[in-house]
């Protein structure tokens, strides 16, 4: 547990740094802050609510066919999905669908298996090089993270990285404002500090087609997709606050026992009256 601890916490600092670097790379310096998003009606941040599990698995439908193209996700296992997006028999025919590489055979030749529950998510290239040079120099980042990192880097809380997410996946329908020159391989997004990123407009309305039927317009993709990017950077979200709950009720109950315990033992103390007789 806390070697798991420790990998996602040096992760999250690795990321941090990534994204700076990647900020570097994708952005110009004109001096232009990103515009602040708008405050969204998160489902999930209640102190009672959980995530949406019809939602979660709507969201990783997205990401599987349209962000695991450029982005990794190296931090989380198919065995993560079971009992939120989807079922045991689901995350394990789903995984079975993947060859993973494990090792190499006698004659020095990659082996290739069927992927397990206990495999992380296959990313899109075999290292960093390779994603480099598929995207005109600039890294695509992990997304493992990329909620806690938003938070972190921009000194707020996680619920900011959700809104900044979700803006940013459905900004790039304005034009450039004067003063700002798009350059080849570059794209205007006012939420994105500097104006300009690299990476191209990643969904579409009805670019992809949900197996349950929800209508897949831009603002509800956007939605899932960020919804199970909130699930992927804190999986144990809905058991801190099952936990949460349980531990204030019995903090509750001891406190109810330990006031009546008081009362009783001193009750008899307190309503007694003595005389001193010289």
């Amino acid at each position: 547990m806390y070697s798991a601890s420790l990998k996602r916490a040096s992760a999250l600092a690795l990321g941090l740094s990534a994204t700076a670097v990647v900020g570097s790379n994708m952005t110009f310096s004109n001096g232009i802050d990103a515009a602040h998003p708008a405050t969204q009606g998160w489902t999930h941040k209640g102190h009672l609510q959980t995530f949406d599990a019809n939602s979660l698995r709507r969201g990783y439908e997205v990401y599987r066919q349209v962000c695991s193209t450029c982005h990794s996700m190296h931090l989380l296992h198919f065995r993560d999905l079971v009992g939120f997006s989807h079922t045991k028999a689901q995350a394990k025919a789903l995984a079975e669908s993947y060859e993973v590489q494990d090792g190499f055979d006698d004659m020095g030749e990659p082996f290739f298996r069927k992927g397990k529950l206990a495999d992380n998510l296959p990313e899109p290239y075999p290292n960093i090089e390779t994603a480099r040079f598929a995207n005109n120099g600039a890294l695509p980042p992990d997304l493992s993270l990329i909620i806690k990192q938003r938070g972190e880097s921009e000194d707020s809380d996680a619920g900011v990285s959700h809104d900044y997410v979700f803006a940013l996946l459905t900004g790039f329908n304005h034009a450039a404002p004067f003063g700002i020159t798009e350059n080849p391989g570059q794209y205007y997004n006012p939420w994105f500090p500097g104006g300009m990123i690299a990476m191209a407009p990643p969904i579409v309305h009805e670019g992809v087609e949900y197996e349950d039927g929800t209508p897949a317009t831009t603002s509800q993709i956007a939605k899932d997709v960020t919804q199970f990017l909130c699930f992927a950077s804190e999986p144990f979200h809905d058991e801190r606050k099952r936990v949460g709950v349980g531990a204030v009720g019995m903090f509750a109950i001891g406190a109810l026992a330990a006031g009546w315990r008081k009362r009783w033992r001193w009750n008899p103390v307190k309503s007694s009256r003595t005389w001193y007789i010289n």
